[in-house]
């Protein structure tokens, strides 16, 4: 995340972050940041984050990452918002995920509608494409 809101800077670009206390003395917070929201707990964080964000882009990354894109998914379905969520599927990282939302829909866990909410974008381009931004 930090190279990616250090790219974003030296382009000119806004970067707004959210990290909850306990991941300030984790981690280092980047408070070079356009804003710099600490919050309580990792609930408050995600609850900000949903509020403030127009999309969800999820980058190739682990447990966090994928905690916080079915839980965005799930709100949607839940019709709690109507955001755009894709997948940067960088070198197919998320290929097999893909895979598996598929055999979801062939097993009847999820509908077809459900998983086509799913949006995925092989590159940056693509993303903005998909999310009708400029490039």
């Amino acid at each position: 995340m930090q190279a990616v809101a250090d790219a974003t800077l030296a382009a000119g670009g806004r970067v707004v972050g959210v990290i909850p206390t306990v991941l300030v003395d984790l981690e280092v917070a980047h408070h070079g940041l356009t804003e710099l929201h600490i919050t309580d707990t990792m609930h408050t964080r995600k609850a900000l984050i949903g509020e403030r964000s127009d999309a969800f882009i999820a980058l190739p990354g682990g447990f966090g990452t994928f905690e916080e894109l079915f839980e965005v998914l799930a709100w949607q379905t839940l019709k709690l918002h109507a955001k755009p969520v894709l997948l940067l599927n960088t070198n197919g990282f998320y290929d097999k995920l893909l895979g598996f939302l598929d055999h979801c829909v062939e097993q009847g866990m999820l509908t077809q509608e459900k998983r086509e909410i799913v949006l995925v974008a092989g590159t940056v381009d693509e993303a903005l494409r998909l999310l009708g931004l400029p490039n």
